[in-house]
C-alpha cells in the first residue's frame, strides 16, 4: 500500500505465573517475562511506531512503595527508545550491585518493571495527534490497591460522547473527551462499585479494613466489571488491563472487528494482537496459541488463576478484512496462504485487460507487502498465461515512512523512498503491470508513483489492487473516515456530475440531514447511494482517468479485487468488508458514514467520529 493507512494498534498483555527466581532458573534470567513483552512489540511493530507505552506491576510492595510502574514516549523509534530507557535503569542498577540479576527477590524490590503483570503498547498518530499525552497505557490512580486500573487497547468507539454523557450523569466531571480516558473511568467507575460492595460486605461482617483489602483482591470479579463497562459500547475493540491488585484481563469486542490471541501455560499467561507474535516470542507452533473469542474476556486472577468469560452476546462476526490484507504480519500461515489467493484471483481479471503478448509483459509489485500476493499472481500466471516476465522493477532505498508526514510533503519523500530498476522494461514495447495491496486516496499514485514509472515509457499501464475499491469510511481503528479523500467517491461524484445526475448529491445530502433532525443515522447507510448508479468497471475507469498523470504517455488501467473474489480467499470469519460495501457491523457505522458525507457536503475537514 503505496498510501499506507494509520492503524490503531498493537498491544502485549504477559502475566507471570511463578515467582521471578523461576524464570531464572528456566530461562537463565529473573527478567524473563519483561524480555517476553519486549519480544511481542518487537513482532508487532507493523501496527505502530509512533507512540509506545510499558506498564508493570509489582505484587508484593508494602505500603508506602509504589508498585505501578509507567513508561511512555512519543519519540522516533517509540518503542526501540523505551526499550533503551528501561534497560538503562538496569544497567545503572547492576553497576551498584553487580549480582542483582542472581537476586530475584531483591531485583522485584529494586527494580520497578520486575513484576509479575506487564502491559505493553504500540500506536500510529492518527489525525495529527502524536504527543505522549495519547500514548497507552493509561492509569487510573487510587489509595485503594484494588481502584487502581491500567489500560491499553486497539480499539475505537462510535459513541463516544454517548460514553461521555453517560459518565457526567453518573456525577462525574472528565477532564478530557477522549476515547481512552472515557473508556478508562467507565470502566474505572464499575470497578470502584465492585470494590466497595465487596468492602460493605465483609464491613458488615466485622472484618477488619487492612484484611477486606487482601480479600477484595482475591474475590474481584472482573469479567462482571468488564460485563456492566462494556454493555453500550459500539466499535471495534480489544481492551487490555490491569488492577492494582493484580487482576488482569484482555476483553474483545462481540463482532471479532480487532484481533486478539493468547496463550497460557504454566508459567505464563500472554495476550496479543497477532497470534504469529506470540508464536515466535513463545517458540510454539502457531496451533497452540489460542483466539480470544468475540465477545469474550480472559480474566486473570490475582492468584494467577485464569478463564475465560463471555461479557458480551457474540454478534454475526465481521472480523476486519484489512488485517488479513495489509495489517497483520504475512509470517502467520493463514495470513500468508490468504494473501497468495488473493494474488491468484487478480489474474485472469489483468490479463484481460492487456494487449500485448505475455512475453511483452513485465509483472513487479509495491510495497514490499504486496509481495506475498504477488506470488500468488505470478503462480496462477505461470499456467494460464506463461511466457511473462517478473522482475522486481521498483526498489524502496530507504526507510523512510511517508504517511506518517504532513499530506503537503508526502508525494515528494515517495520519489525519494522509491527506486526504478532501469533496463527492465522496453520503453514503447512492453506493458508493465504493478500489484498494490491496495488504494485508498490515490495521490500518492498520481503524483509521485506513476510518475516515477512513467520514466521506464511502457507500451500500457495496470495498476492493480488485491483489495476491493475503497469507498466508505471506517470508524473501528484504521484512521480514515473523510469520504472526500477516497479516490472511489471522487469518482462517483465526477460521474455524477458527468452525466447530469448531481441532484443525487443534493438528496442524500438532505435524506442524511432529516435522519440527523430525526435522531436516526444510525438506521442506515445513504452513502450506498452514491455508488449505485455505476458498476464497478466504471468506477475503475474513473479513477484510472483521475489518477492519469500528464506525463504518463501510455494508456492506464485500474484492476481492483471484487468482493466476491475477496470473500473466496478470506476465511469465512474475516468477512468484514464495510470499506467495500458500505454494510457496516454495528450502528454507529452507519452514523459515521453519513456524518462523513455531511462533512465532505458541508466543505468541513474534521473526522466523521470523536
Amino acid at each position: 500500500m503505496v498510501e499506507s493507512l494509520q492503524h490503531e494498534c498493537g498491544i502485549a498483555l504477559v502475566r507471570l505465573l511463578r515467582p521471578l527466581a523461576y524464570y531464572a532458573e528456566q530461562f537463565g534470567t529473573p527478567l524473563w517475562g519483561l524480555r517476553l513483552l519486549y519480544a511481542l512489540l518487537e513482532k508487532q511493530r507493523n501496527r505502530g511506531q509512533d507512540g509506545a507505552g510499558m506498564a508493570c506491576l509489582r505484587l508484593d510492595q508494602p505500603p508506602g512503595r509504589p508498585y505501578i510502574a509507567l513508561e511512555r514516549t512519543a519519540e522516533a523509534a517509540a518503542w526501540q527508545t523505551l526499550v533503551r530507557r528501561i534497560e538503562g535503569r538496569v544497567d545503572e542498577l547492576l553497576l551498584q550491585q553487580p549480582d542483582l540479576l542472581e537476586r530475584p527477590d531483591l531485583l522485584a524490590d529494586r527494580f520497578d518493571f520486575a513484576g509479575s503483570i506487564l502491559l505493553g503498547h504500540l500506536r500510529y498518530g492518527t489525525f495529527g495527534f502524536n504527543s505522549v499525552d495519547y500514548c497507552h497505557p493509561f492509569v487510573r490512580t487510587s489509595n485503594w490497591r484494588s481502584r487502581n486500573l491500567v489500560l491499553a487497547g486497539n480499539f475505537n468507539l462510535t459513541n463516544v460522547e454517548e460514553q461521555f454523557q453517560q459518565l457526567v450523569e453518573l456525577g462525574q466531571h472528565p477532564p478530557f473527551r477522549s476515547d481512552t480516558i472515557t473508556v478508562l473511568e467507565r470502566i474505572g467507575h464499575f470497578l470502584d462499585e465492585a470494590v466497595e460492595t465487596l468492602f460493605q460486605q465483609h464491613k458488615a461482617q466485622g472484618v477488619s479494613n487492612i484484611e477486606i483489602s487482601a480479600r477484595i483482591a482475591s474475590e474481584l470479579d472482573v469479567a462482571e466489571v468488564l460485563r456492566r463497562a462494556a454493555r453500550p459500547w459500539d466499535g471495534g475493540f480489544v481492551m487490555t488491563g490491569f488492577t492494582g491488585s493484580g487482576s488482569a484481563f484482555a476483553v474483545r469486542d462481540p463482532w471479532g472487528i480487532r484481533p486478539a490471541w493468547f496463550y497460557a501455560d504454566a508459567g505464563v499467561v500472554a495476550v496479543a494482537s497477532e497470534r504469529v507474535a506470540l508464536a515466535s516470542a513463545l517458540a510454539q507452533a502457531a496451533d497452540r496459541v489460542q483466539e480470544l473469542p468475540p465477545g469474550h474476556a480472559l480474566c486473570i486472577d490475582a492468584d494467577g488463576s485464569w478463564r475465560l468469560e463471555r461479557v458480551r452476546e457474540a454478534q454475526p462476526r465481521r472480523s476486519c478484512a484489512f488485517e488479513r490484507i495489509y495489517f497483520a504480519r504475512g509470517t502467520d500461515p493463514d495470513i500468508y496462504a490468504e494473501r497468495r489467493a488473493l494474488g491468484a484471483h487478480l489474474a485472469p481479471r489483468i490479463v484481460a485487460r492487456l494487449s500485448r503478448p505475455p512475453e511483452q509483459t513485465v509483472f513487479t509489485w509495491v510495497p514490499n507487502t504486496a509481495f506475498t500476493a504477488f506470488l500468488g499472481l505470478a503462480e496462477r500466471l505461470r499456467t494460464d498465461w506463461p511466457g511473462f516476465r517478473a522482475e522486481q522493477v521498483i526498489v524502496k532505498d530507504t526507510q523512510l515512512r511517508t504517511f506518517i508526514t504532513q499530506r503537503s510533503e508526502r508525494n515528494r519523500m515517495v520519489s525519494s523512498v522509491y527506486d526504478l530498476a532501469l533496463g527492465l522494461v522496453r520503453p514503447g514495447r512492453d506493458a508493465l503491470v504493478c500489484l498494490d495491496d491496495s488504494i485508498v486516496r490515490g495521490t500518492t499514485l498520481r503524483e509521485s508513483l506513476l510518475r516515477l514509472l512513467a520514466r521506464l515509457e511502457p507500451a500500457e499501464l495496470v495498476i492493480a489492487s488485491s483489495a476491493p475499491q475503497i469507498r466508505y469510511p471506517d470508524c473501528y481503528g484504521i484512521d480514515m473516515s473523510q469520504l472526500e479523500q477516497f479516490v472511489a467517491f471522487q469518482a462517483a461524484i465526477s460521474l455524477l456530475h458527468e452525466r447530469n445526475e448531481a441532484e443525487r448529491i443534493d438528496a442524500v445530502y438532505h435524506e442524511i440531514k432529516a435522519l440527523e433532525a430525526e435522531g436516526r443515522l444510525t438506521e442506515r447507510n445513504c452513502v450506498q447511494q452514491i455508488y449505485a448508479p455505476f458498476s464497478d468497471e466504471e468506477i475503475s475507469q474513473r479513477i484510472a482517468q483521475l489518477l492519469t498523470p500528464p506525463e504518463l504517455g501510455c494508456p492506464l488501467q485500474v484492476v481492483f479485487q471484487t468482493v466476491d473474489d475477496l470473500r473466496a480467499a478470506l476465511r469465512p470469519d474475516h468477512h468484514g468488508f464495510w470499506y467495500f460495501t458500505g454494510d457496516y457491523p454495528t450502528p454507529g457505522g452507519n452514523r459515521v458514514a453519513n456524518r462523513a458525507f455531511l462533512n465532505f457536503y458541508e466543505k468541513r475537514d474534521v473526522r466523521a467520529y470523536a
